[in-house]
């Protein structure tokens, strides 16, 4: 008679390291209105985040910009502003302007101070190489936040 014992190996993802990226699932499961994402893996959820260099080039830039892609912008914006938001406790709030075309901005702003505007060009093309790339562009951008606060917390307060 023999036995076998199996390892249970324990891996974390990328999404379970990442806050940015728990809250970006958080915002992206708020606007599933149908419940099509609430059995979905966190990874597969973000999957639309990710779009290599050759996709992105066979992206066109002609045509109007999809609602998809719309919603993944925003989404990207709210999550940055949440984390700013329970890092420091300031309510933020976030504003997209996008034209047709694919131009536009991203302001998240608390008070009186915007802690973060972004120009937005190719909006049809918005994507990371990577989940890592994600992670680590909206965490940035957290942090630069969260340092505007912190330089000008009169402005932020009023």
């Amino acid at each position: 008679m023999t036995t076998t014992t199996t390892k249970s190996e324990t891996t974390t993802s990328i999404v379970d390291e990442s806050t940015f990226l728990k809250e970006l699932v958080l915002q992206i499961r708020a606007q599933d209105h149908y419940g099509v994402y609430r059995n979905w893996k966190d990874e597969l959820v973000l999957s639309n985040f990710v779009v290599s260099k050759e996709k992105k080039s066979q992206i066109s830039v002609e045509g109007d910009v999809d609602s998809a892609t719309q919603l993944r912008i925003i989404c990207f914006y709210r999550a940055i502003a949440v984390c700013i938001e329970k890092q420091t406790g300031k309510l933020c709030q976030v504003v997209m302007d996008l034209s047709h075309e694919g131009f536009g901005w991203a302001i998240v702003w608390t008070g009186r101070l915007m802690v973060l505007s972004r120009t937005l060009r190719d909006a049809q093309r918005f994507g990371y190489p990577s989940l890592e790339k994600l992670a680590a562009q909206g965490e940035r951008l957290v942090d630069s936040g969260i340092k505007a606060i912190a330089k000008f917390p009169d402005a932020a307060d009023a």
